[in-house]
């Protein structure tokens, strides 16, 4: 009998994980964050835009290569001067690789000519908790809807080699593309890789 119950209650549990997980087509969790500007920074904030989140670690190899590479940077200029809000998210914690206080993260932005939106600091994992974000860079598009379009990998090369950009798919830019053209997204999930994020 104990066994039934334990079962059972394992089986909830899987349930629940399964039903409080974040789909492709489902509403983006609400959140809340810090900005290394000092202000608040909710998703409500830019409700009617598309929003792109953006997992961030400046010591991993796997964001290094896009941001060495000065792919991450021009993904962002683009379609920030699209009116698209690109929200970079640093959810390290004190300690861990990545962390970064606001001057910090405002000082590594400015030193790699980065152009998010906003960099928002979430040192208790609650914004990747959410979004069950597990790799730095892991991507999310949401659109003015407040709807999940795209979940997952950069692109479709899942190295740390600077010259795979040139001939990779880029999975964000033609989500992106697709979408403000008024299409369907073909590929709107994919296995993220890079560093595991450092709760």
């Amino acid at each position: 009998m104990k066994m039934k119950i334990a079962l059972t209650l394992v089986a909830s549990l899987v349930l629940t994980s399964s039903a409080l997980a974040v789909k492709v087509g489902t509403l983006a969790p609400p959140f809340a964050a810090p900005g290394f500007d000092g202000q608040v920074h909710k998703l409500e904030d830019y409700k009617g835009k598309f929003v792109v989140l953006e997992w961030h670690n400046k010591d991993c190899p796997f964001v290094k290569k896009h941001y060495g590479s000065g792919n991450m940077q021009k993904l962002q200029k683009k379609w920030t001067a699209k009116n698209v809000a690109w929200l970079a998210v640093i959810s390290s914690a004190p300690g861990k690789e990545g962390y970064a206080d606001a001057a910090g993260a405002q000082a590594d932005m400015k030193a790699t000519d980065a152009a998010p939106t906003m960099v928002l600091l979430d040192p208790k994992g609650e914004v990747a908790h959410k979004y069950d974000a597990k790799t730095t860079p892991q991507m999310v598009v949401i659109n003015p809807d407040g709807k999940i379009i795209y979940d997952g990998a950069i692109d479709d090369k899942a190295t740390t080699d600077k010259s795979d950009v040139a001939t990779a798919k880029n999975y964000v830019d033609t989500a992106l593309t697709e979408a403000l053209a008024g299409k369907s997204v073909t590929t709107a999930a994919t296995q993220p890789y890079g560093c595991s994020v450092k709760y």
